[in-house]
């Protein structure tokens, strides 16, 4: 069973924030995992977008024009918190309920991006497998239906 969205846009680190906003705008994604040479080395979300154009001390208002040239680069998290093929939909769950995140990027083991878990993933595949229980479900299917792949 597959549980991850595979078809996953990602965006470029060069990208620029006004770029980034009419992604945000046509795709009605809340992130994107960012790739440089095939290699996940970020993740920048809407809020992250948004950050830019907070008001700082030295300025009332951010100058619109200079901050949509901002760069992905610049704004995003290095800190990428994601999950491998393996993992289960209970540690999915875990990781975004501790980390307030609405998705993780699914790596492999060299950084390359495979495919996207979203909250309404983990919930079509829990609605899947509280259907399938009729007895008390056995342990180990539970695990097999709870798996990402």
């Amino acid at each position: 069973m597959n549980n991850m969205t595979k078809s996953v846009r990602s965006v470029a680190p060069e990208m620029t924030v006004g770029d980034l906003y009419r992604l945000f705008a046509t795709d009605n994604y809340d992130a994107y995992p960012v790739v440089r040479d095939d290699v996940v080395v970020g993740f920048v979300t809407k809020l992250d977008a948004l950050k830019v154009f907070a008001c700082t001390t030295d300025h009332i208002l951010p100058h619109y024009d200079d901050r949509m040239g901002t760069t992905v680069d610049e704004i995003m998290s290095c800190e990428v918190i994601s999950v491998e093929p393996d993992t289960s939909l209970q540690r999915v769950l875990q990781l975004m309920v501790a980390h307030r995140l609405k998705s993780l990027p699914v790596i492999d083991k060299y950084h390359h991006l495979l495919g996207i878990i979203a909250r309404e993933d983990v919930m079509r595949a829990l609605a899947r497998c509280t259907k399938r229980q009729t007895p008390p479900l056995v342990p180990c299917e539970t695990v097999r239906c709870l798996r990402l792949v």
